[in-house]
């Protein structure tokens, strides 16, 4: 029987961390740098030592090479400590967590941050017969696959960005393979009708055939079948359309939505348990337009900045005074989330390369600067005398 263990010495203030994604990640780095001088450990806790580029991983199914990033080497310096292990159960009213069945750690404020992966039990056969791209073992597994195919076709189901970019990427990598990408909605649906333009002539360009407007209701250990008994034949399905999340947060009594997200608040604490928040895939963060959307893009900025503690005034509060993800505008949260700051001590994944822009999202002419400052115009000018110089917001939303 497991005993209990505390995260570090009596006294001190214990955040633990589940799940080491982009905004996990962001989070734990954050926190640490900004709590080493007050009386808090920052635990993460991941299953494995390897950071997944979630959006890298069409590139490693197409047998390409990506940077093998190791979590404890990118919290090297940062203060914040690394738990290797499955998070088996959260029990919320007790304030611990058990890892891999035999080890307990106890908590002050909890972090939950375990992302989500592919849905394969919407549609039957999805199990059995699919690919997903959920790590580095299921790319590699789906390009040791492809690698043997000598010709055939290749199904990608989902429209979204994962199923564009996979399907791009497969035709270019192996034009000797019929690519076929199946969505309910156009590649590209949310974009502005220049993009959809634009991504349509690139999949023409690489031969990609596109059949928007239907769905696969059941997938074949030959092909896959469409609304309406269509069939298509296939050598290889690659199934990209929907998510879910760990049944962890609700089997702990944390409030959820429909599909096992915590709800939060503005500040993204649980509605239900105030010594919990949620970033991430794993969290229910309600916008003017809806619930957020699980990206990178949308990740980071829930963890960058992180819930932080102040002496005397406790754990949870958010770092940036009136930072409250009611109105977070979007690309422009991720661009300045990305971009490295003097407490951003992680640079890695995601902070410089969250995007096909590199550092910044946005095109050179639609980036916003003070004209005072614009980096395009020499050295930065005076501003006028008796008006307070204006600074551009610092990545971690801190006044300079």
């Amino acid at each position: 029987m497991s005993t209990a263990h505390t995260t570090g010495p009596a006294g001190t203030h214990h955040v633990l961390m589940l799940g080491a994604g982009y905004a996990g990640m962001a989070a734990a780095t954050q926190l640490a740098a900004r709590t080493r001088k007050a009386d808090v450990r920052v635990t993460l806790v991941n299953a494995h030592e390897r950071f997944t580029e979630r959006l890298r991983l069409h590139l490693t199914a197409t047998g390409q090479r990506v940077a093998e990033l190791d979590i404890p080497t990118l919290l090297a310096d940062t203060g914040a400590h690394f738990v290797r292990g499955w998070v088996t159960a959260v029990d919320a009213q007790a304030r611990t967590v058990r890892i891999d069945d035999s080890r307990v750690l106890r908590y002050d404020t909890l972090v939950y941050g375990l992302g989500s992966v592919t849905d394969t039990a919407v549609v039957p056969g999805v199990e059995e017969h699919a690919y997903t791209l959920d790590g580095p073992s299921d790319a590699t597994t789906l390009a040791d696959r492809l690698a043997r195919l000598g010709g055939g076709t290749v199904v990608v189901v989902g429209g979204g960005l994962t199923g564009v970019e996979s399907a791009a990427e497969i035709a270019e990598r192996h034009p000797e393979l019929d690519v076929v990408l199946v969505g309910r909605q156009d590649p590209g649906a949310r974009m502005t009708a220049r993009a959809r333009s634009h991504l349509r002539a690139a999949l023409t360009r690489l031969g990609v055939q596109v059949i928007s407007g239907t769905a696969v209701t059941k997938v074949l250990p030959d092909g896959v079948e469409l609304a309406g008994a269509r069939t298509i034949a296939a050598d290889v399905v690659l199934w990209t359309a929907g998510t879910r999340v760990s049944p962890l947060a609700a089997a702990a009594g944390l409030t959820v939505d429909e599909r096992g997200r915590v709800v939060t608040d503005a500040t993204l604490r649980s509605v239900s348990h105030p010594d919990v928040y949620a970033i991430g895939d794993a969290a229910a963060i309600r916008q003017g337009y809806g619930v957020l959307h699980g990206t990178c893009q949308s990740g980071m900025p829930t963890g960058v900045p992180g819930p932080t503690s102040r002496p005397g005034r406790g754990v949870g509060r958010r770092l940036v005074r009136g930072h409250r993800h009611r109105h977070l505008p979007g690309r422009r949260a991720a661009r300045h989330a990305r971009r490295p700051g003097r407490d951003q001590r992680w640079s890695g994944p995601g902070v410089q390369r969250c995007g096909p822009r590199g550092r910044h999202h946005l095109p050179r002419h639609r980036r916003r600067w003070p004209r005072h400052r614009h980096p395009q115009r020499g050295q930065p000018r005076q501003a006028p005398s008796g008006r307070r110089r204006h600074h551009p917001p610092s990545p971690d939303g801190l006044s300079r």
